[in-house]
């Protein structure tokens, strides 16, 4: 584990597997933090380097100030390649990490080689979804609305376990409610649409059958401005790489063995 600090935020790292490997960085959705990839990870080639961080206001991460905006979460996504010399990456981005995946594939194609984007699109929500959610944070705490969100997060047969699901909703309520309002304001004012055509490196959809963040035509409306394929994976929700670790691994490494 390591350290970056970004203006005054210190965000905490971890890479993981032999330093000369090919880099894969991982950055996790709203509500997570970096452990989101860790059922994942024993499934991908072990002779990668795994580059993963807790954005500001997640995990161990500072919590300064918000509203955050999607081009500062992709200056602290930079700040953390750059500070292992991480080039050509093949960078997976979950959620508001596909968000910063597209802002940094665009403003950093020194680091991005190639771009995976799990249950994310280049517009996520409405202005009046994410002022509801902020609204209902403020009033309840994020576990007055955990029980929607997990709903969202996992399909019904995975949802229905709930020693699986427990460590999940502790991850999700623990979150800072600052850090986790001010992602959503950088969330809302994202929009990658008019710049999807601009970005040149290959790029990867996939999505769970069953999430209701991020649908399935969501994702490939995405897709399909990037000219990318959209993987579907059935029985899955928002956070593939939690209830299909091995299927979303497959998917990854023969993305980066083909392209």
């Amino acid at each position: 584990m390591f350290t970056v600090q970004r203006d005054t935020c210190t965000i905490v790292s971890k890479v993981d597997g032999p330093s000369d490997g090919h880099t894969v960085m991982l950055a996790n959705s709203l509500g997570t933090d970096l452990r989101v990839w860790d059922h994942m990870l024993p499934h991908m080639p072990q002779e990668c380097r795994f580059l993963r961080f807790d954005k500001r206001g997640h995990g161990l991460s500072d919590c300064p100030d918000g509203p955050y905006t999607i081009d500062k979460l992709v200056n602290d996504a930079a700040a953390v390649a750059d500070a292992v010399g991480a080039r050509d990456v093949t960078f997976v981005g979950l959620s508001i990490g596909g968000l910063i995946g597209q802002g940094l594939a665009l403003k950093r194609p020194d680091i991005v080689k190639r771009l995976v984007l799990m249950d994310t699109a280049a517009k996520i929500g409405t202005d009046e979804m994410w002022e509801d959610r902020i609204k209902a944070i403020k009033g309840g705490g994020i576990s007055g609305i955990a029980d929607a969100i997990l709903d969202r997060w996992f399909a019904p047969g995975f949802r229905g376990d709930a020693q699986a699901v427990a460590p999940w909703r502790n991850m999700l309520t623990r979150t800072p409610v600052a850090g986790y309002i001010a992602c959503c304001q950088a969330i809302m004012r994202a929009d990658f649409t008019e710049q999807a055509n601009k970005l040149d490196q290959p790029v990867m959809a996939m999505v769970g059958e069953a999430d209701q963040s991020t649908t399935p035509n969501i994702v490939q409306a995405t897709a399909e401005l990037y000219d990318a394929p959209c993987h579907v994976l059935p029985d899955a929700g928002h956070i593939p790489c939690v209830e299909k670790p091995t299927q979303v691994a497959k998917l990854i490494t023969a993305f980066m063995e083909s392209s």
